[in-house]
């Protein structure tokens, strides 16, 4: 069995006799508890408790189950004990995942996090999947779009993406400017390929620009930059991306409704750790100080 987390779950459980229990215990939300139990009865296709009103109760499998994590688990309290007092210092891997987009930000932040905590190793992961915090695949995941829901995530406002419309210089100068939105009409377009992309200038291009006219389509934000400064048609870009980039002129300045809002998730069981806290205090400092100084230009 690959996953210690499920069998601590299970254990505990057992000990316990009630989900509410193990939850306090393991110091995790009640839903986490369930979604173990169920996963691991799942992968080893068996019933390890019998739910009943009162909470759960071990079946056979359950009880050897828990006899051998009990051993295993007083096995790791004795190992945890001869590393304590280590567990305040940052050090080892830190897994950070956000979309590409993102990268301009968070890596001088990553980099100048690393230059405070030499004994780090960074993972940055860049990818549009959505990595499990709660089988531990990340220690903070930077996400855009609509606040996440899932209660056993903490969820932090990191602040906005603003983006505005942009065209090359050539397509500027074979179609013309558009100075007003209903001016739009005659134009081509770069979109994302999968209409139901929630991005919030996504969502208005769906709203207000025929799909006929959005011919050519990305599924990769970086594709959508390539296609726009290559002269496809207009196409929406994050501003601090677009002001490093050449070629571009802004058609349609930012607006409210089409900016992202950003949000720094972590999962409960690892939120309060030093490392966690770390990363956290160290990127809301980065932007705040880098927001002030562009704010000061």
């Amino acid at each position: 069995m690959d996953n210690w987390d499920e069998i601590r779950t299970a254990y505990q459980v057992a000990r316990l006799g009630t989900v509410s229990g193990a939850a306090e215990v393991l110091g995790v939300h009640h839903a986490t508890v369930i979604r173990h139990i169920d996963s691991l009865e799942n992968r080893l296709g068996i019933k390890l408790f019998q739910r009943h009103a009162r909470g759960y109760r071990p079946t056979e499998e359950g009880e050897d189950l828990a006899r051998v994590a009990r051993g295993t688990d007083d096995e790791f309290q004795q190992m945890v004990g001869r590393f304590k007092g280590r567990g305040s210092e940052t050090a080892g891997e830190v897994v950070v995942t956000s979309l590409v987009v993102f990268s301009k930000l968070l890596v001088p932040a990553l980099i100048s996090f690393q230059a405070l905590h030499k004994a780090v190793t960074v993972r940055f992961l860049t990818d549009e999947r959505l990595y499990r915090l709660e089988y531990g695949e990340a220690h903070l995941a930077v996400r855009a779009g609509q606040m996440p829901q899932d209660p056993d995530n903490v969820v932090q406002r990191f602040g906005q993406q603003d983006c505005a419309l942009y065209a090359s210089v050539d397509y500027l100068a074979e179609h013309g400017r558009p100075s007003e939105a209903d001016e739009l009409v005659t134009h081509r377009f770069v979109g994302h390929d999968n209409p139901e992309n929630r991005a919030p200038f996504n969502r208005w291009m769906i709203d207000n620009i025929p799909r006929s006219q959005v011919t050519f389509r990305a599924s990769d934000s970086d594709v959508v930059l390539q296609a726009v400064q290559g002269g496809a048609g207009l196409g929406f870009i994050p501003t601090d991306v677009a002001e490093n980039e050449k070629g571009l002129v802004q058609v349609l300045a930012p607006r409210q409704e089409w900016a992202v809002p950003i949000w720094l998730v972590t999962h409960v069981d690892l939120h309060r750790t030093p490392k966690v806290q770390a990363v956290l205090d160290h990127l809301k400092a980065y932007t705040a100080m880098r927001d002030g100084e562009s704010k000061t230009v």
